[in-house]
């Protein structure tokens, strides 16, 4: 069977890399539903998607703290002690990745993530200089599931959204790249997309093994 997939581009977060600031503050904070208070109430996704689109870490923090005096050093944590709430490399889903690196597809990534933190990441995850290209939100102050962020990705890398697979593990972002004509795949488990590789033509080593 030959494949129509010419490139592959992965989310990181939920995806390749364990991320989850649940790690820092079940250290930080005295029962499970005191962190899901404060990351719901205080250091939010939205709140932590605005550094996605690229503001400092300063003015984040310096602003939120002003609102919440009381938990300013609960706050700053969330930024000084950010590398704790990373896990290690999701091991499925980056021997998938290996399979097609030996293959030769071209591969890239899409991720919301601050342009301040990434650079933790990428001394971090050996893997990430597998990636021909990586596209980080921060950096160009686009985040998904703005299609504007997936344009900039198709455009930089001259990439055929048809013949491009887009893996992410939010709905949404998948929604938004199918949009586009993207061949996208909503990521649950590193077998399941094994299969949905597979069934596309992609290949991959280990497919024939898996039922």
């Amino acid at each position: 069977m030959t494949s129509i997939v010419q490139a592959a581009v992965f989310d990181l977060g939920g995806v390749l890399i364990d991320w989850n600031p649940r790690y820092l503050y079940r250290k930080l904070l005295a029962d499970d539903a005191a962190v899901e208070t404060f990351l719901t109430e205080i250091c939010s996704q939205e709140w932590n998607g605005e550094q996605d689109l690229g503001r400092s870490w300063s003015e984040a923090v310096e602003s939120l703290a002003r609102e919440h005096p009381d938990q300013r050093a609960l706050i700053a944590a969330y930024r000084e002690r950010w590398e704790e709430m990373l896990g290690g490399p999701m091991d499925e889903s980056v021997a998938l990745l290996a399979e097609l690196r030996a293959s030769g597809l071209p591969l890239f990534a899409l991720s919301n993530w601050s342009a301040e933190t990434f650079p933790i990441a990428l001394s971090r995850y050996s893997f990430l200089s597998w990636f021909t290209g990586i596209v980080i939100s921060g950096e160009v102050r686009l985040a998904k599931p703005d299609p504007r962020v997936f344009r900039h990705l198709l455009d930089r890398f001259r990439l055929d959204a048809a013949s491009t697979v887009f893996v992410d593990d939010s709905r949404r972002n998948v929604e938004a790249a199918a949009e586009l004509g993207m061949i996208a795949i909503e990521f649950r488990k590193a077998p399941q997309l094994r299969v949905e590789l597979a069934a596309l033509g992609v290949p991959l080593a280990k497919a024939a093994r898996v039922g």
